[in-house]
């Protein structure tokens, strides 16, 4: 697990160490700003399904990034399935311990959820740009980012 969090998914170990019970535990970041984003502790003794976690979500700021990390577990040959729910971009595949992972970029619109289409990791960024407005310009609350963001911020200033 500490390999394929630090080695395909960029995360840097922070800390480690012993907790009670004689159990390691490792602290990993991506961000130099944050301490931690995960915490890994060895205590899983058997290969046997996950607990009841659906999915750890984590935010690249560009498709860029979006397309490296599909080109890491590409090459991993970990299998994954590309999802846009109209106001994102994701991935989802699993990581050694089947646990759920959705890596994902903002899209420059706000739907309402839940929704969800697949997408083809293939196509330009302009192109699947202009297939995610196509695909959701009728889904209910369609409109763009910048002016749900507004809208929830004035919400919230009144209340």
């Amino acid at each position: 697990m500490l390999d394929f969090y630090t080695r395909v998914l960029g995360f840097q170990v922070t800390d480690d160490g012993m907790i009670p019970g004689e159990r390691h535990i490792y602290f990993l970041s991506q961000q130099p700003a944050e301490h931690h984003q995960l915490g890994l502790v060895d205590t899983r003794e058997d290969d046997g399904a996950p607990n009841s976690l659906a999915h750890l979500a984590f935010r690249v700021e560009a498709m860029g990034e979006l397309r490296d990390l599909i080109a890491k577990i590409t090459a991993e040959d970990v299998s994954f399935r590309p999802v846009t729910h109209g106001n994102t971009w994701s991935v989802y595949f699993q990581d050694p311990e089947q646990n759920g992972i959705e890596i994902f970029c903002d899209t420059p619109y706000h739907v309402q959820q839940p929704q969800g289409e697949t997408w083809d990791p293939a196509m330009s960024d302009a192109d699947l740009d202009a297939w995610t407005r196509k695909t959701f310009k009728d889904a209910p609350n369609f409109e763009p980012r910048g002016d749900y963001i507004a809208r929830r911020v004035k919400a919230s200033a009144s209340a």
